[in-house]
């Protein structure tokens, strides 16, 4: 990234402090714009619920007069505190204990892909030291599964690519091509990960609405977590237990498509931000091109573009490689007559 000034151009690049400044700038500026519309949206709410619960509880000692204001606050403490920690204090709660053996695997999947709902914790000092221990080998664990998966996607996606350029490539740029990829990729994403399961859980959810089941799918997803709503938690939920083990694999399922997602995203190096504030270029950095399998046998999106590596020997180790090469500047030369698919794909 440059800036253009009177009689010089600099390039941010090269001043690793101005970077890091306007990276910290522009963060702070999202931070308080996003304060500034959540206090105006949910202030006004949060007012109106202190309003309601406080005329609740004045009704209440009127109708009780036998029951102090101290007493009632007590009780109350100690309901929200259990409340809190996973914990129903009313009686027409009767969903099943909350560490069930589907309950437990839905929350060791929250524990391990670090969405983290909170709504029920570990009670006892062993399970909460046993809870530390775990997580410290389960989010890598899951990180090395999720990655398989993907890179298993990523064949696929390779061959979706290939159909696009081979049926475009005489027509559109290379990059014009790659965003008719990645939006097929979001449409999957969006329609049977986002909206389908946001459309299931509104039939089975009695107290959510489809905002509120589509809000759920993308909070969850995002590993966001908030926990304010939990699948199968509904007093007297059918089939509780099967319920959870669904939602588990569906979290599981939903996150690994998520990254095949990003990773495609982040393969396009107009579209990839991280390019306009780092000093090396991608292809310039060692640990990024071991990272992303340049060398490796399987396949991959490498720094270099989208590559597919088939093995046809195992001893001489010859491959193919398919490269569709990335541009800052898609605009050919004058010069050059060759058509846009022969010049961006090779095969070696």
């Amino acid at each position: 990234m440059r800036l253009v000034m009177p009689g010089c151009v600099v390039d941010i690049r090269k001043m690793p402090f101005v970077r890091l400044l306007l990276i910290i700038i522009a963060m702070g500026i999202y931070l308080t714009m996003g304060a500034s519309v959540f206090q105006a949206l949910e202030r006004p709410v949060e007012r109106e619920t202190e309003k309601r619960v406080a005329k609740i509880k004045n009704d209440f000692l009127i109708e009780h007069p036998c029951v102090t204001a101290d007493d009632l606050e007590v009780l109350l403490d100690e309901v929200v505190r259990a409340s809190n920690r996973g914990v129903s204090a009313s009686r027409n709660v009767s969903g099943g204990p909350n560490w069930s053996f589907g309950q437990s695997l839905f929350f060791s999947s929250t524990v391990v892909t670090t969405i983290g709902y909170g709504h029920v914790t570990p009670l006892s000092k062993p399970g909460k030291l046993f809870c530390i221990v775990y997580a410290l080998l389960g989010i890598p664990l899951t990180l090395v599964l999720l990655s398989a998966l993907v890179e298993r996607l990523l064949l696929p996606a390779t061959a979706l690519l290939r159909s696009l350029n081979s049926a475009l490539g005489h027509l559109y740029r290379p990059f014009t091509i790659r965003l008719v990829h990645l939006m097929i990729i979001v449409m999957i994403l969006v329609v049977f990960f986002l909206m389908v399961p946001a459309a299931i859980f509104d039939s089975l959810e009695p107290e959510w609405d489809y905002l509120d089941s589509f809000y759920y799918c993308f909070i969850s997803l995002t590993t966001i977590g908030l926990g304010d709503y939990i699948p199968g938690d509904y007093p007297d939920q059918p089939y509780r237990p099967l319920y959870k083990v669904a939602a588990t694999f569906y979290l599981i399922i939903g996150l690994t498509f998520l990254m095949l997602t990003l990773t495609v995203f982040y393969d396009i190096p107009q579209l990839n931000l991280s390019t306009v504030f780092s000093s090396m270029k991608l292809d310039e950095d060692p640990e990024k091109m071991r990272l992303s399998g340049s060398g490796v046998m399987g396949p991959g999106y490498g720094i270099g573009g989208l590559v597919m590596r088939d093995d046809y020997n195992h001893h001489d180790q010859r491959r193919s490689v398919v490269h569709i090469r990335p541009h800052l500047d898609d605009s050919p030369s004058p010069e050059d007559t060759t058509p846009v698919h022969a010049r961006d794909i090779r095969v070696h």
